[in-house]
């Protein structure tokens, strides 16, 4: 018998189960694996509140993790038993010894690639991906505003617009996470907690602002990010950590220079096994290159769940953290 997070009905990290659970056999185009590491990310927390109501209840916890293939449906063609892979979009339920997906959700892992790397990396690295080399395409010189620029996501941006030659402009909360963004590779902090952000991009920019905004933060965020870009710039809000943007009057974008906004998804961009294995191969040559770190900063066992998404939400996590069965 394996064993799984799971929760019975929405809210606070508290309605998290540590429980006895026996995976389904895998179907015709589904792989079963045996998970070496989870990954813990914010939208697992999103799902656990409701925000994002889960298909059914009880629920799964979780979408991102690596190890080992266990077992594959009759039909699966690209993994066999003993496969090195990993994964970064669902279906819910890696919070698990044992999780079956479909073969399309999967990646092949190389053999220089950790287990816990992948995890750490898998849905924050994609997503990273996405954002500098599709959503805007940076072709390197542009000076952009990343939100949240010492968490999971941003910390890899800041290195990852390094390596691209892009000046990235970080929001922090702290002097300690200023020092850590721009030991990532950050251009420029600037510390919300204390400062303008808008008016620090505008001096910092020589009053030109940015082209294009990263908000993974949300509501808290909306208006400095329209604020901060340049006319016909584009927003991409691409998070909710503060709350959901709503309520959204199209005006503004119009009053504050024909802004674009858009909010992407990462099912969008890695919505077939190609495009996936692709985006990861790019993402695993940048790590393999000495182009990323993975910053593994905290590492909890599968049954303290609850108390690392306690850590994640109240934002005392930097890096990547991983549950380990």
């Amino acid at each position: 018998m394996a064993k799984r997070i799971q929760f019975r009905a929405h809210g606070g990290p508290e309605v998290l189960e540590y429980v006895d659970y026996q995976p389904a056999e895998p179907g015709p185009k589904e792989v079963r694996v045996t998970n070496k590491a989870i990954g813990l990310n914010f939208i697992d927390t999103y799902y656990r509140s409701g925000l994002y109501p889960p298909p059914s209840l009880p629920s799964g916890v979780g979408s991102e993790g690596a190890g080992v293939v266990e077992a594959v449906g009759s039909e699966v063609s690209r993994f066999k038993i003993g496969d090195r892979v990993a994964y970064g979009s669902g279906p819910l339920g890696a919070y698990s010894d044992l999780h079956v997906l479909p073969e399309a959700n999967l990646v092949k892992l190389p053999d220089a690639i950790s287990f816990e790397q992948a995890a750490g990396v898998m849905l924050k690295g994609l997503t990273v991906q996405y954002l500098l080399r599709q959503t805007y395409e940076l072709k390197g010189g542009e000076t952009i505003l990343f939100h949240a620029a010492a968490g999971g996501v941003g910390s890899l941006a800041c290195q990852w617009a390094r390596a691209l030659g892009v000046k990235l402009i970080g929001t922090v909360s702290s002097a300690e996470k200023a020092a850590l963004a721009k030991a990532n590779g950050a251009w420029a902090t600037i510390d919300y907690s204390h400062e303008n952000v808008a008016q620090r991009v505008l001096e910092l920019t020589d009053g030109k602002k940015v082209p294009v905004v990263y908000d993974g933060v949300g509501k808290d965020t909306w208006l400095t990010s329209l604020d901060s870009v340049a006319p016909r710039g584009l927003v991409v809000s691409f998070g909710n950590a503060s709350g959901a943007v709503d309520g959204v009057n199209l005006g503004i974008l119009a009053g504050k220079g024909s802004l674009y906004v858009t909010r992407p998804t990462l099912g969008t961009y890695a919505n077939n096994a190609e495009n996936l294995q692709r985006m990861a191969d790019e993402l695993f040559e940048m790590i393999i290159g000495g182009k990323l770190t993975v910053d593994i900063s905290q590492r909890y066992p599968l049954a303290d769940a609850a108390k690392a998404q306690t850590e994640l939400s109240a934002r005392r996590t930097t890096g990547s953290v991983v549950l380990l069965p």
